[in-house]
């Protein structure tokens, strides 16, 4: 709880996914990947809940012996490839609200595949957030490793390129970066949002979005096997992260920090 607001992280990990087999339960350094996520919600002084929402019966397994709570099966239509977020977390929260009556102010997501996260990091996204009574959202994001103005795109039947941005000063793509906007990349670690935004706008971000800026060597996003062991070179090298712990027996612990 953060002020008198009730807060719930929602994790959300399917089990279909197609990238890389059982993603969600893969092994990462010792422990499955959606524990990851599970411990940086539970190492936050703030957040009263940690709710992965799964379709998968192994992965709510796994979640429950790594200290989360899966009180139900995602329905099989909110599972599938093309799903969008917005359903998944409306589903949690009505599913919350209509069977124990017990309401959300702050929402968090975490999502699975960005599993390196410092010590530390929900709080200061959910304090940051709380703070500003004007702002919709949060998200965690670093500077984008390749500027956008230098980007091209090709549009169907068209054979020449086109900028993919154009409001950055008379050909944006021939200036030197330095005289470019700032443009930052949302990295997937962390999302915050006020329970009105998702209820009364009916969308996980809003207009209004707070940055929280990460270092960007946490900047690993894992959607192949290929970040997957850059992920696990990270930690090799002692990365400084929230670590997984399994849960003795359904009791209640905090994440631990890696070193």
């Amino acid at each position: 709880m953060f002020e008198g607001r009730q807060v719930l992280a929602v994790i959300p990990a399917r089990g279909g996914s197609k990238s890389i087999a059982r993603k969600n339960l893969r092994p990462l350094a010792g422990h499955p990947l959606v524990a990851w996520s599970v411990a940086a919600a539970r190492e936050s002084r703030f957040v009263d809940r940690v709710l992965v929402s799964t379709d998968d019966k192994e992965i709510r397994e796994a979640a429950l012996a790594y200290g989360a709570e899966a009180p139900f099966l995602r329905p099989a239509e909110l599972a599938q490839d093309h799903t969008p977020d917005r359903p998944v977390f409306e589903h949690a929260i009505s599913a919350l609200e209509r069977e124990e009556g017990w309401r959300a102010d702050i929402i968090v997501q975490l999502r699975p595949t960005s599993p390196l996260r410092p010590r530390g990091l929900v709080d200061a996204g959910v304090g940051l957030l709380a703070r500003d009574h004007h702002a919709d959202s949060l998200r965690a994001v670093v500077p984008s490793s390749q500027n956008p103005y230098k980007m091209w795109r090709r549009r169907p039947g068209d054979p020449y390129l086109s900028p993919l941005l154009s409001d950055g000063g008379p050909e944006p793509f021939n200036q030197p970066r330095q005289a470019l906007p700032e443009t930052l990349w949302q990295t997937g670690h962390l999302d915050v949002l006020w329970r009105r935004t998702l209820v009364e706008k009916a969308t996980l971000t809003g207009t209004r979005v707070l940055p929280l800026c990460l270092p960007s060597r946490y900047a690993v996003d894992i959607d192949t096997l290929e970040q997957w062991e850059f992920a696990e070179w990270l930690l090799r090298g002692g990365l400084p992260v929230v670590q997984p712990a399994l849960t003795p027996c359904g009791a209640s612990g905090r994440g631990e920090t890696r070193h």
